[in-house]
């Protein structure tokens, strides 16, 4: 069962992608989504053996390398937070697959692109079943990789290949940070497996090395270096300007890069390496910071966003932030608790969003929609849910798991904490806002579309809407299904040694334990329904405000719409001067020496030189003769002179 929930979607991804000329589209839907599907059936049958029957194991596959004193194992690593990951990223990502069956109908490379989606799984799944470093990195890279190939599938359209490009480009910088990570820690422990790294984590709590003639904690360093690879695959603020870019690929490409695979990766990682972070608390305050400022950046962008999709996008951004709160506050169990019950809503609100798009004629400006709540029902109410969901309103899932991570931040009593509390409380007024905003402008109100749109519009069909309806289920009950486990008082008999947590950093713990003021429990709703009335206000009873506002402060709204300039920013201090490098190496080196001396100097020459000695070939005997006349006179000479020397 653990090697199947695995291998399954790379064989169906195998299949499709080297016989899907020969079994057609409808095969290569059957093989990749029977694949993912009997994938997900062993994930869940896993999770139950392993997390909840405790029943953790390593299964050994081959040597994966082996150099001298370093070995790296390909082995399949299930405990907890790998039985939580496979079971979510299967099931989420099969509901995905059967979505693009419908969604993907009518394009004509649909083999190429479900073997990309079943490729696109099994990466992740070899990401989160890594028993060391090196081969999680293998699962790293090759979500990159189908990244890549999914953000630009659409490759006849310029947008589409240059935001797949920004995405590879944006990644090797974090990635770049985390094969230091990796060395750093094969520096500090002589290994890259996990089992013997957390062992001896305690033991080297206290070591210090020189990094850039800068004498440091050991674990600060190695742990920072690890953050930066987290930060580039999870779009953290400075590494995130590739993941709204990413919206150009098809729509369950999205999904599946926001929920179940890619983005996650890097609270995976953190979560992974706990006990390393455990030791480096100033790691651990940046790793708040960074995740809180992030949550607040995108929420406020998310804010003035008109792309139905852009709009989703940002929101994951800032959820992802909160996870990295979570983390931060040694909130593990919170993070992967929210990195799950997300996967849920998020993936329902893009596939509603694409269902949306279906409907509408390819359009994606919500300024373009309204009143439509009629006409696709069935889309409007699973969106709603979505939209309850990621706004924290109770039973649904992210009351759970999102407010349990502002609560331990609270708890934390620390600076950074207080910071996280009070950045994490702003982004649910933000999140409740844009999120309801997106419901009125794209179903309620008054019709803003065309007459030809509005006479074309229709609901999905049910292969389609039969995924939604699944997510939908998911976005109520996972979250209060499953709270115990991860954060109640069963969290620590449910993560054992998956997650590690020393007592005294245990927000969770405190956050329980702890008299929890009326206000800071119950805060996180109150903002919630504050943002909801706001959109209320601004889209359904007065809906000139929102144009009066962004009047009165023209320079805020500008800012806000422009992402706060960092694609700007970066055009100029990087793109440009890389264009202007190239320009000079173009142009003085290769140009100017290469070409001077290479192909314009010594070739030229010599082709100069050989076009001269042609003419001496006339073809006249007489020439020839007088030619080896003076030959001969010359060679008597140097003979004479030679022996008169």
């Amino acid at each position: 069962m653990l090697i199947a929930a695995v291998f399954l979607p790379l064989l169906g991804a195998f299949i499709a992608g080297f016989f899907g000329r020969i079994i057609g589209d409808r095969g290569s839907q059957i093989v990749t989504c029977l694949g993912v599907g009997l994938a997900a059936c062993c994930g869940i049958y896993d999770f139950f053996t392993v997390a909840i029957g405790e029943h953790d194991q390593v299964v050994n596959l081959m040597t994966f390398l082996s150099s001298g004193t370093f070995e790296a194992q390909w082995a399949l690593r299930f405990d907890t937070l790998s039985a939580v990951m496979v079971m979510t990223v299967t099931t989420v990502s099969t509901l995905i697959h059967v979505y693009a069956c419908g969604y993907m109908s009518h394009d004509d490379s649909q083999p190429r692109f479900m073997a990309y989606l079943s490729l696109f799984t099994f990466a992740m799944l070899m990401l989160v079943t890594a028993d060391n470093l090196v081969q999680l990195f293998f699962g790293w890279e090759g979500v990159g990789l189908v990244s890549y190939l999914l953000i630009g599938f659409w490759f006849k359209k310029p947008s589409a290949n240059a935001a797949a490009m920004k995405a590879f480009i944006v990644n090797r910088v974090g990635d770049f940070g985390f094969l230091l990570g990796i060395f750093a820690v094969y520096v500090l422990f002589d290994a890259v497996s996990f089992d013997v790294i957390f062992g001896a984590a305690e033991s080297k709590a206290t070591a210090e090395v020189t990094f850039f003639s800068i004498h440091a904690h050991a674990l600060t360093i190695t742990c920072l270096l690890l953050f930066v690879g987290a930060m580039g695959k999870s779009a953290q603020l400075f590494l995130h300007t590739w993941l709204p870019d990413a919206m150009e690929g098809p729509t369950p490409v999205s999904a599946l890069i926001h929920a179940a695979t890619m983005v996650t990766a890097g609270v995976f990682l953190v979560a992974r390496m706990s006990p390393l972070f455990e030791y480096a608390p100033n790691a651990l305050a940046v790793v708040t910071v960074v995740g809180a400022t992030t949550a607040f950046f995108a929420a406020t962008v998310g804010c003035v966003q008109n792309d139905i999709k852009r709009i989703i996008a940002y929101s994951t951004c800032s959820q992802l932030g909160y996870m990295f709160v979570a983390c931060g506050v040694s909130a593990y169990q919170g993070g992967i608790f929210h990195l799950m019950t997300h996967a849920w809503f998020k993936a329902l609100l893009f596939l509603s969003a694409g269902s949306v798009i279906h409907a509408m004629s390819e359009e994606q400006d919500i300024r373009k929609m309204g009143g439509v709540y009629r006409l696709i029902p069935i889309t409007f109410a699973v969106m709603t849910i979505g939209t309850i969901a990621i706004t924290g309103i109770p039973p649904f899932s992210g009351y759970f798991s999102k407010d349990m991570i502002i609560e331990s931040a609270h708890a934390a009593h620390t600076g950074v904490g207080n910071y996280a509390y009070f950045m994490t409380i702003v982004v649910a007024l933000l999140t409740s806002f844009y999120s309801w905003r997106l419901i009125f402008l794209t179903f309620l109100g008054k019709p803003r579309a065309d007459h030809h749109t509005m006479e074309h519009i229709h609901e999905s069909p049910w292969i389609m809407l039969g995924p939604l309806v699944a997510l939908s289920v998911g976005a109520v009950f996972i979250g209060g299904a499953f709270a115990d486990h991860f954060i109640g008082e069963g969290r620590e008999h449910f993560w054992r040694e998956a997650i590690r947590v020393l007592e005294h950093n245990d927000s969770i713990h405190r956050a329980h334990t702890e008299h929890v003021p009326f206000l800071i429990h119950w805060l996180p709703l109150i903002v919630s329904l504050l943002g909801l009335g706001w959109a209320y206000l601004f889209y359904i009873r007065r809906p000139d405000m929102p144009g009066r506002l962004a009047a009165a402060f023209p320079g805020v709204y500008q800012f806000l719409l422009n992402k706060w300039y960092f694609d700007e920013l970066y055009d100029w201090l990087f793109v440009k001067n890389a264009f202007r490098l190239g320009r000079f190496f173009w142009k003085k080196g290769d140009t100017g020496i290469i070409d001077r001396f290479g192909p314009d100097g010594l070739a030229a020459g010599t082709v100069a030189a050989a076009r001269r000695l042609g003419t001496v070939q006339t073809g006249y005997l007489y020439h020839y003769a007088f030619a080896m006349i003076i030959g001969i006179a010359a060679i008597v000479s140097w003979f004479v002179l030679g022996r008169a020397g």
